[in-house]
């Protein structure tokens, strides 16, 4: 069963700024997000270890500290702004994609990445996306599918997608410094 927020602020509020290199966008946090009050909290998710492995971190970060992914061209949200748990337990309805489009509109950033197929065909509205860059753009946006970093789906883990992704943030890093 969906755990619902009585509150009507997001139960995390969204990483954005204008014109970011990637935002990464899940489906709903967890439980331990929820209570930690930071994106993939959970200490069987590999989203941080994985940023920092391929190289979208200079070091890796502890969940609580998400905020600093902005100044590094980051950014986090998600599909289900009012639900906590497993994509089986929310609540289709909630997947609210027309928002998600909404926000890539107002705040064009350059990439947009699913933290797991579930989100991204939700988004996209593709019934099985493949893994890693997508052909049609999102609102402008270059979108990658990336393997869920979720423990309970570790045996469909690969790496490659999100290396990917940061191949994509690291061309647009160096083409800044290469400007400045």
């Amino acid at each position: 069963m969906p755990r619902a927020s009585s509150r009507s602020s997001p139960l995390i509020p969204d990483l954005l700024a204008p014109a970011l290199d990637l935002v990464f966008c899940g489906t709903a946090p967890s439980p331990a997000s929820y209570k930690a009050r930071a994106y993939y909290a959970n200490p069987g998710n590999a989203f941080w270890p994985t940023l920092h492995a391929v190289g979208l971190t200079p070091e890796r970060l502890a969940p609580q500290r998400f905020p600093e992914l902005l100044g590094l061209g980051l950014g986090l949200t998600d599909l289900n702004k009012t639900e906590v748990g497993s994509d089986h337990e929310l609540t289709p309805g909630a997947m609210d994609a027309p928002s998600l489009h909404a926000k890539l509109r107002r705040f064009q950033p350059a990439a947009i990445a699913f933290t797991s197929k579930n989100a991204a065909s939700l988004a996209l509205g593709i019934k099985a996306p493949a893994y890693g860059r997508q052909v049609e753009l999102l609102e402008g946006a270059v979108a990658f599918v990336l393997a869920s970093p979720s423990g309970r789906a570790r045996s469909f883990w690969t790496l490659a997608p999100w290396k990917e992704a940061a191949a994509f943030v690291a061309e647009r890093r160096h083409l800044r410094e290469r400007a400045a």
